[in-house]
């Protein structure tokens, strides 16, 4: 009697979930002799950009310790390096003529929609796609699409996934502690003498070393492979988060906006690049989190903007990437066109504060959201930086950064460029905000205090004279009243004055031509 033909499981290399769905609904329709559980490395996805080599070294080495443990549990894998997906399925299915091929939907859309609807065109066979179950989202839509003319903020779709997972609810319906953000709370610089805990290291073993001799060897990439030293298996990132619930969660509420010099994390998890690539699942971290309030081990506003990142801000920009591509990505609403700064690159600049972040990126791929935001994109968006350029260094630089959480990010909330679809305002400010929050103004060459001159600080000129040129249009922003209001103590002769030198500025700038 002829043996059935096998069933090929799919699985790309940021869903490396400990529960499987596709596995799940293969296991449904075949016994494990047979399947084959397909993972492709394509080099034309690892080149498409120059990435951080510590991305590549987590990417890869958590794909291949994934497909080991498949292995070790008795399934048959078919492990591939190709030039292309397309190239790693053929070969594939040379090899192992399957009957279908069952894959769970990718979260960025050119995978979705350029590579695996295209697999259910071309292929004689049957394709099972799944639902995403990396985004609760995905489990729950809380609303429709939008209307013309009208949008959800994310204030109102994060309550809304509350009450439907019921976290952080009474039993009555109402939020803990009667409200539902605690942001206003979690806005501390860091105290002086307050040493942050230090972070969990997993020392690389052979696989992990064996694909950071490969990473070294490529001939693209920025940062180093070297010191590599993040969990690449679902047992070391549930370590590293359990360290984070003990160590670092009481405080991080408090210090959710601190920026620091000496310290990069400061209380925050740094799991972003895991969750991520489904080494961690978010509903198990945001329960988990709560428990920690439950028992007396948090307190609720650290508690509460942890879950508020996960269930409110990853949640919403991953639902908003969604409604808004493919056209997000070439979104321009402040016409700007510059080149990115050649410093986003070097970090040889005498703005202290950009080069302590972009040093970190160089070093290790990350920097904290408040970094993201009110250093780099904040400097981009005073300074018309084209936003594709913005969105394509964020994807180059940052350990964790994906399509799915990039432009919706960067270009929508960092950069405002979508015309405010994502963001109800432009997140810009002057050095004062970055004086107040951290100690990079601390022995800068640049005076944070002063609007003007020789020694002020870039982002000063360049914030006044971003509200000169755009006075106009953000007026009519009702949450830019109080910035709009400001230029009525500036004479119209400084007002000139501001914007050349902003521009003299902006024309003696090296600027990145890779």
């Amino acid at each position: 009697m002829p043996q059935p033909k096998p069933i090929t499981v799919w699985i790309l290399g940021d869903q490396l979930l400990e529960s499987h769905p596709a596995l799940d609904e293969a296991l449904r329709q075949q016994d494990k002799d047979h399947i084959v559980v397909l993972f492709i490395e394509s080099l034309e996805r690892i080149r498409q950009l120059p990435y951080q080599r510590k991305k590549l070294v987590l990417l890869l080495s958590a794909m291949r310790h994934y497909a080991q443990a498949l292995i070790q549990q008795g399934y048959q894998v078919d492990y591939r390096r190709c030039d292309t997906f397309a190239q790693g399925l053929r070969d594939h299915q040379d090899t192992y003529p399957p009957q279908r091929i069952v894959m769970m939907l990718g979260a960025e859309f050119d995978m979705r929609v350029y590579q695996q609807s295209r697999l259910v065109d071309d292929l004689s066979i049957p394709v099972d796609l799944l639902p995403n179950t990396q985004f609760l989202v995905e489990r729950f839509s809380p609303f429709p699409a939008p209307q013309p003319g009208k949008r959800t903020i994310m204030e109102t779709f994060y309550r809304e996934m509350r009450r439907h997972f019921h976290i952080l609810m009474d039993d009555d319906g109402q939020p803990v502690g009667d409200k539902w953000n605690f942001d206003s709370d979690n806005r501390k610089p860091l105290r002086k003498g307050l040493t942050p805990p230090v972070l969990p290291l997993f020392p690389p073993d052979d696989i992990t070393q064996d694909v950071m001799r490969e990473v070294t060897g490529m001939d693209h990439g920025v940062g180093s492979a070297d010191h590599f030293d993040l969990p690449v298996d679902h047992a070391q990132a549930e370590a590293a988060f359990q360290d984070f619930l003990k160590h670092r969660l009481p405080s991080f509420g408090d210090y959710e906006d601190a920026m620091s010099s000496t310290h990069a994390v400061l209380f925050h998890s740094q799991l972003s690049p895991l969750m991520n690539i489904g080494l961690l699942e978010p509903l198990h971290m945001i329960r988990a989190a709560e428990m920690e309030y439950r028992i007396g081990n948090a307190p609720l506003n650290a508690v509460e903007g942890f879950v508020r990142q996960i269930l409110g801000w990853r949640e919403f920009m991953y639902w908003r990437y969604w409604q808004h591509m493919p056209g997000l990505r070439d979104s321009n609403t402040w016409n700007a066109a510059r080149p990115m700064p050649a410093m986003f690159w070097t970090a040889q600049t005498n703005m202290r504060c950009i080069q302590t972040v972009v040093q970190r990126l160089l070093d290790d791929g990350y920097n904290h959201h408040i970094e993201r935001l009110m250093i780099i994109c904040n400097f981009c968006l005073l300074a018309g930086i084209d936003p594709r350029q913005v969105s394509d260094w964020f994807l180059t630089f940052y350990v964790d950064a994906y399509d799915w959480v990039v432009l919706p990010n960067v270009i929508g909330m960092g950069l405002n460029a979508d015309g405010g679809q994502i963001a109800t305002k432009p997140y810009i400010a002057s050095a004062n905000y970055i004086n107040r929050m951290s100690d990079y103004c601390k022995g800068c060459y640049f005076d944070p205090k002063k609007r003007s001159g020789a020694r002020a600080c870039p982002y000063n000129f360049l914030y006044w004279a971003f509200l000169i040129r755009h006075e106009q249009a953000l007026r009519s922003n009702p949450r830019m009243g109080n910035n709009v209001l400001a230029l009525r103590h500036i004479s119209p002769e400084e007002r000139q004055a501001l914007v050349a030198e902003a521009e003299d500025f902006l024309a003696a700038l090296a600027y990145y031509e890779g």
